[in-house]
C-alpha cells in the first residue's frame, strides 16, 4: 500500500518524535505545565486550519464518497476533536477565549500556510497527503506513551494521552490512511512522488511544531530581527 511506502520514508523522523524531550516530558510527567499550555494554544490555531485543508478536500473531491470522507472529518475535528481541546484546555487553565486570541507562532505559520498552499494548488489526493502526517502521527504518540506505565493516570497530561490512543482517534487515522491509499490508486509515480514530497515535508515541520512548543518560541529572537 502506498501509506506503507510512505512510513518507511518517516520513519526515522517519527521516531525522534518519540526522542524529543517535549514528547517524553508529556509520556513521563515531567514536561513544564506552562510549555503544555503554549502547545495547546498553537495547536487550537492548528486546528481551525487543519479544518480548512478538510474542507478544500470535499471541494475538490471528484467522487460523492469522497466528499463525504472530507466532510465527515471537517465534522469530527470541527465539532469533536475542538471541543475536546476546548474542555482540556479550561482544566489546565485556558479559557476559549485566551486560545482564539492567541496570535499564531512563526512555526505554525509555516506548517499551516504550507498545508493550505499545497491543498489549494493541488488535487483532493494533494489533500490528503497534507492532513495525513499529523492525525496518524498524533496516533502512533498517544499509543506509544499509552504504554508506559501510569502515562495515562498523569493528572495532566493523562487524558491527552488516552485521546489520541482512543479507539476513536485510531480508527479516525485508519480511515485517513485509508483515504490516502484510495486517493494514490494507480497515480503514476511522478505524481505519487509529489505525495510524498508533501507528506515528509509536513513530518518534518511536525517535529519543528514540538521543538517550538518545547521552547515555547514564537519568533526569531528580536535581536536578530534587528541586526538583519
Amino acid at each position: 500500500m502506498f501509506t506503507d511506502r510512505l512510513y518507511k520514508k518517516v520513519q526515522p523522523i517519527w521516531e525522534q518524535y518519540l526522542e524529543h524531550p517535549f514528547v517524553k516530558g508529556i509520556g513521563d510527567g515531567s514536561l513544564e505545565l506552562e510549555k503544555f499550555k503554549f502547545f495547546m494554544e498553537q495547536d487550537y490555531l492548528y486546528l481551525i486550519d487543519y479544518c480548512r485543508v478538510f474542507a478544500l478536500g470535499s471541494v475538490k473531491a471528484t467522487q460523492l464518497d469522497t466528499m463525504t470522507m472530507f466532510a465527515d472529518l471537517l465534522h469530527s475535528t470541527l465539532n469533536e476533536e475542538m471541543e475536546l481541546h476546548r474542555k482540556y484546555a479550561e482544566r489546565i487553565g485556558i479559557s476559549r477565549g485566551d486560545l482564539e486570541n492567541t496570535k499564531p507562532s512563526a512555526t505554525l505559520l509555516a506548517y499551516t500556510s504550507y498545508m493550505l498552499n499545497k491543498a489549494q494548488q493541488g488535487s483532493e489526493a494533494e489533500v490528503a497527503a497534507c492532513v495525513l502526517a499529523c492525525a496518524w502521527s498524533y496516533n502512533e504518540i498517544g499509543l506509544a506513551l499509552n504504554q508506559k506505565e501510569g502515562a495515562s493516570e498523569h493528572e495532566f497530561y493523562g487524558d491527552w494521552i488516552k485521546m489520541y490512543a482512543s479507539d476513536e482517534f485510531t480508527k479516525l487515522a485508519e480511515d485517513m490512511k485509508r483515504l490516502m491509499n484510495q486517493l494514490a490508486g494507480d497515480k503514476p509515480e511522478r505524481e505519487k512522488a509529489r505525495l510524498e514530497e508533501i507528506f515528509i515535508h509536513t513530518s518534518k515541520l511536525e517535529y519543528l511544531f514540538w521543538e517550538m512548543a518545547d521552547k515555547k518560541k514564537m519568533w526569531i529572537e528580536d535581536s536578530v530581527l534587528l541586526d538583519s
